[in-house]
């Protein structure tokens, strides 16, 4: 009974994030101390149940989901696999882009270069993950011991000083060995533009610090794709010129040379800017929160009667770090601090030096393990995928769509989507699973399955769900948020959509369908924002199960449309779109499969409206 109650608490949400089962405004501390309190705690699940819809999942109605996704679900997996076997006439055409696997007798699709470069580096990463924490529990031991001065079990205001400094002082010579380790003489490029953007923060005027912040790392990112990383070499060759000959004794050869030289110590990874791009994200954090501190200067959680060892998570958030802890020191250790460095996710300056000062009480060792293991179960799926959808291969090697069938190539897209989601969640979690064992918790990004998705405005929120946040805290709201009470309104809440999602669109990288993919993102928020207030659900009060029915029927069309926007985005673009558009319907098959797609995705809809009844009725609302 206790591996069963274990492994059905692996899959709750409270073991993925405590942020997704309480309000942001509760501090965690608070829900330890409610646990005690059996009488207490029955009484709040009876009120949150008393609020949500009766249970729908013993309906007959759910039963007939059930059988008809029962069946369909294995015939999906089937005609992907089908595609890739091995007898097909055209697995020759892909098959150099396969590598032997662990499976006997199936080789594994290792052809996407940002998964493959990680699950080469797992062994690597996993040891890096143990010997971190470890050498930071030597360093604390040895070099930086701290001697409890107060009785309470709460930390007084000097102790909390003193962790901050102890962790921040690791963090930052750490963060320097991690730098020449990844990207040799280069982390010196990027020291240099740390200090560059912390002079932007500190040394600007106060009202020029935003425009600048904007204009510098938006500038960078420019610049770091079109200088393709400042490499030593084209550096030298700009200021000396093309040599004429290659005579050694020229002095603008021998410059070349030694750029040349220098940069083939490129460290682990040379092509540092590919994912500098999550730096720059926590550069604009830093100077934005410095900057709103300048008028916040006096606040004091203390003052304010507010326990600083257990605050919100709002208030980890929104409370300015106090003006010392502004330092360079902090700064670096904040924007180059190892588990979180390479791919996030992300957390804000002011939540990572209130976490330096006082360990979150959300950092619980059982609810580690369990999410560990769940890391694990994801990796093992992905892998076993690998093994049976050649997915990836197939696309990548110039097919000719008109070659497959229109349910072949509905299920190739279909499983496209899901190895994308799943290599972008492994390197997360993974990261975020070494941050939580060094005592710092950051969001997780991933909520839900990129199949537990109905909404285009709920998916952004699911879906890299930290810069979801970053978004919301620094593009967001200052720009005035989004209303639609007038058409005046309306216009401006457009363009704000239109702004964040272009820079997300930026941000992921410098190309033409990544903008286009924003765009469309935002086109297709329209009409889920329009058919939202033509239909108030308080109007259809008296029909819910109709409302229920039409909801549904905008889900199939809005999960259409959000495969199409993500299919051009990160997979086959939009020509590669328009060609599988183009051979799903060149024949009666193909709209058969269309009807039986719809009904699948219809049925599946109602299952994901039941799923965030479900959580309701647990007192759970993330909007998503």
């Amino acid at each position: 009974m206790g591996v069963l109650s274990f492994f059905s608490k692996i899959y709750t949400l409270d073991t993925l994030d405590t942020r997704f089962t309480i309000t942001s405004t509760t501090p965690y501390k608070a829900v330890i101390e409610e646990r005690k309190d059996a009488v207490a705690s029955k009484e709040r699940a009876a009120k949150w149940r008393s609020q949500g819809n009766p249970s729908r999942w013993n309906t007959l109605e759910f039963y007939l989901y059930y059988v008809y996704l029962g069946f369909i679900i294995p015939c999906m997996f089937y005609i992907a696999y089908n595609a890739s076997r091995t007898t097909d006439p055209k697995y020759k055409r892909y098959e150099y882009l396969l590598t032997e696997g662990w499976i006997p007798g199936r080789k594994i699709d290792a052809s996407d270069a940002q998964y493959r470069t990680f699950r080469n580096n797992i062994p690597y990463m996993t040891a890096l993950l143990i010997f971190h924490p470890l050498l930071r529990r030597a360093y604390n031991a040895i070099v930086y011991p701290i001697k409890a001065t107060g009785q309470s079990a709460r930390p007084t205001p000097e102790e909390a000083d003193q962790r901050l400094n102890q962790r921040a002082s690791f963090d930052f010579g750490f963060a320097l060995i991690y730098l020449v380790a990844l990207h040799g003489v280069s982390a010196f490029k990027i020291l240099l533009i740390l200090y560059a953007n912390h002079q932007v923060a500190t040394r600007l005027p106060k009202k020029f610090i935003p425009v600048a912040t904007w204009v510098f790392n938006i500038g960078t990112l420019f610049a770091n794709e079109l200088c393709k990383g400042y490499r030593f070499e084209n550096i030298a060759t700009f200021i000396a010129g093309s040599p004429v000959n290659n005579n050694l004794l020229d002095s603008g050869s021998a410059l070349i040379s030694w750029g040349r030289w220098l940069d083939s110590y490129g460290g682990l990874m040379s092509r540092w800017e590919i994912l500098f791009n999550i730096t720059v994200l926590r550069l604009i954090s830093f100077n934005l929160d410095y900057y709103w501190s300048l008028d916040r200067r006096s606040y004091s959680p203390i003052e304010k009667q507010i326990d600083p060892a257990s605050l919100s998570e709002r208030d980890r958030v929104s409370i300015p770090a106090e003006s010392k802890d502004y330092s360079f020191r902090n700064y670096v250790a904040y924007t180059v601090y190892a588990p979180l460095y390479l791919t996030g996710p992300i957390i804000t300056f002011n939540d990572f030096i209130s976490q330096l000062r006082y360990r979150s009480a959300t950092i619980e060792t059982g609810r580690t393990i369990r999410y560990a293991v769940r890391f694990a179960l994801t990796l093992f799926a992905m892998e076993v995928i690998l093994h049976y959808d050649y997915v990836q291969a197939i696309s990548k090697a110039n097919p000719v769509w008109g070659d497959y069938t229109a349910a072949q190539l509905s299920m190739l897209s279909y499983f496209n989507l899901h190895l994308i989601w799943l290599k972008l969640l492994l390197p997360w979690r993974l990261f975020r699973l070494w941050a939580l064992i060094d005592g710092i918790d950051p969001p997780e990004n991933m909520i839900r399955c990129v199949s537990d998705n109905w909404s285009t405005l709920a998916f952004w929120r699911s879906w890299h769900r930290s810069f979801y946040r970053w978004s919301l805290r620094y593009i967001y709201v200052p720009l005035g948020g989004s209303s639609f009470r007038t058409a005046r309104d309306a216009a401006r809440s457009i363009l704000t959509y239109v702004l964040v999602f272009t820079f997300v669109g930026l941000w992921h990288d410098i190309q033409l369908r990544l903008l286009i993919w924003g765009w469309l993102v935002v086109l297709f928020m329209l009409p889920e924002m329009a058919v939202a207030r033509l239909f108030p659900q308080r109007k259809w009060e008296s029909r819910p199960t109709t409302y229920r029915m039409l909801c549904c029927v905008g889900a199939v069309l809005n999960i259409f449309m959000m495969m199409m926007a993500n299919l051009v985005g990160f997979a086959v673009g939009v020509d590669g779109l328009e060609k599988i558009i183009a051979g799903i319907f060149r024949d009666y098959s193909g709209l058969t499969f269309m009807v039986c797609a719809c009904t699948a995705l219809f049925m599946g809809a109602q299952i994901m409206f039941e799923l965030r009844e479900s959580e309701m009725r647990h007192g759970i609302n993330l909007k998503c």
